[in-house]
This record gives C-alpha cells, sequence and structure tokens, in this order.
C-alpha cells in the first residue's frame, strides 16, 4: 500500500489561502468552518444571521417579510464582504461560512417578481467588488439530517421553519452549486458524515481540501470503515 503524504506537508504546499464553506440551513457549515479555523489556525467569518432584526418575522410570515429580510442580509453581506479585502498579516488561511453569491438562491425562492427586480438592480452595482474564494466546499445534505440538526441546535427563530421550506431550500442550493463554476467546488456528501464526531472521516476531508491537484468540480463522499474492522 503506497504511503500516504502527510496531511501537513499537504497543507504546507498548499495555494489554497481562501476557503469558503456553503450548505443549506442546517448542514454544518459554521461547525466545520470553526473546525477549520481551529486545524488550520485560520481567520474565521462567520455570517452574523442573527442580528437581522426581520428575521424571526420571517419564518412566521414570509410572504410579508421576504424583502425586508433580503435586502438586510444583502447588504450585511456585502459590508462583510468589504472588511475581507483587509489584509490580515496574522493568518494564512480565511475560511467563510457562506459565499456572497449565494444571497440570490434565497432571494429567487422567496421575493415577488417586482421585488427580484430591485433586488437584482441593487445585487448588479455591487456585486463587482466580492472577493472570490480559492475553493467553496459545498455541504450537501438531506432533509431528515437537515431538520434534526436544527432541531437539535434548538435556535428560537428556526423553531418555525417548515419542513417544505427547508425541502424547497434543500432543491434551491443543489440547483445553484450543481451549475456552479465560478471557483474550483468540493461538493461534500454530508448527509452520511459526521466529521465532528468521526476524527477519521474529518481527517480524511481535510485530505480532499488540500489534495495537490483538482478538477473545476469534485464530489467527496466520507470514509467508510470496512465492517469488522477498526
Amino acid at each position: 500500500m503506497a504511503t500516504q503524504e502527510p496531511l501537513s506537508s499537504l497543507i504546507a504546499q498548499s495555494n489554497l489561502k481562501y476557503i469558503a464553506v456553503e450548505g443549506c440551513i442546517g448542514a454544518g457549515k459554521t461547525t466545520l468552518c470553526r473546525m477549520l479555523g481551529e486545524s488550520l489556525g485560520a481567520q474565521v467569518v462567520l455570517e452574523k444571521f442573527e442580528e437581522n432584526p426581520f428575521l424571526k418575522d420571517f419564518y412566521r410570515d414570509p410572504e410579508r417579510y421576504a424583502f425586508q429580510t433580503q435586502i438586510f442580509f444583502l447588504l450585511t453581506r456585502y459590508r462583510q464582504q468589504q472588511e475581507l479585502l483587509q489584509a490580515d498579516l496574522f493568518h494564512q488561511f480565511l475560511i467563510t461560512d457562506y459565499i456572497f453569491e449565494k444571497d440570490k438562491i434565497f432571494a429567487y425562492l422567496n421575493l415577488q417578481d417586482d421585488e427580484l427586480k430591485l433586488y437584482e438592480t441593487l445585487v448588479s452595482s455591487i456585486q463587482h467588488a466580492i472577493v472570490a474564494p480559492d475553493l467553496v466546499i459545498y455541504l450537501q445534505s438531506a432533509v431528515p439530517r437537515l431538520l434534526q440538526n436544527i432541531k437539535r441546535r434548538g435556535r428560537d427563530y428556526e423553531a418555525q421553519i417548515s419542513k417544505e421550506y427547508i425541502r424547497d431550500l434543500n432543491e434551491a442550493y443543489n440547483y445553484f452549486f450543481f451549475r456552479y463554476r465560478a471557483t474550483p467546488l468540493l461538493i461534500v456528501n454530508g448527509a452520511e458524515m459526521d466529521f465532528v464526531a468521526n476524527a477519521d472521516q474529518y481527517a480524511d476531508l481535510l485530505r480532499a481540501v488540500f489534495r495537490p491537484t483538482r478538477a473545476a468540480v469534485e464530489y467527496y463522499n466520507p470514509l467508510v470503515q470496512e465492517k469488522g474492522r477498526p
């Protein structure tokens, strides 16, 4: 059996500097970002969703509060992305739990036609000033797993999210990322893995992230131990 190159060596030789983790609500993207941040000594920038004053009302009455919620998120994400332009001399890596383009997933799912026209006008005037990641990790998952994770973390404002909304949002994420070509993309089968509890799966995922050469789009299935073996 060929000897694997040490993970530390793969990381040291990598050209990756900016990694973005994406996924539907409940996919585990923020958790993975924090783990990557700790493993790599990286700067971690997380989306400040809890600062959106319209979010709780949106989950209660989506049609009424969709536009306010969307515009607040858009402008907050834009301001946060502008801060990424400032060089951080103390970290080799930057990890974020979203990409700016994902804003459109929610807009196209939730906004009415007239609202969408105004939204697109605003986006077109600001999207040119966004920094592109070196790699996007898309945590693909299944609706039952997403709902389980949402329930487990117990955020008050998420208590009113319907199964139908998560289903539609998950389908929208899949549609978006199966056509995404703006940056290198690693699609991870997150429905069948537990990178928090399984150290081997997490290490194997790190190897997939920092492999020396990669295609524009790659797929990763978690490391599965054979039955009867440790």
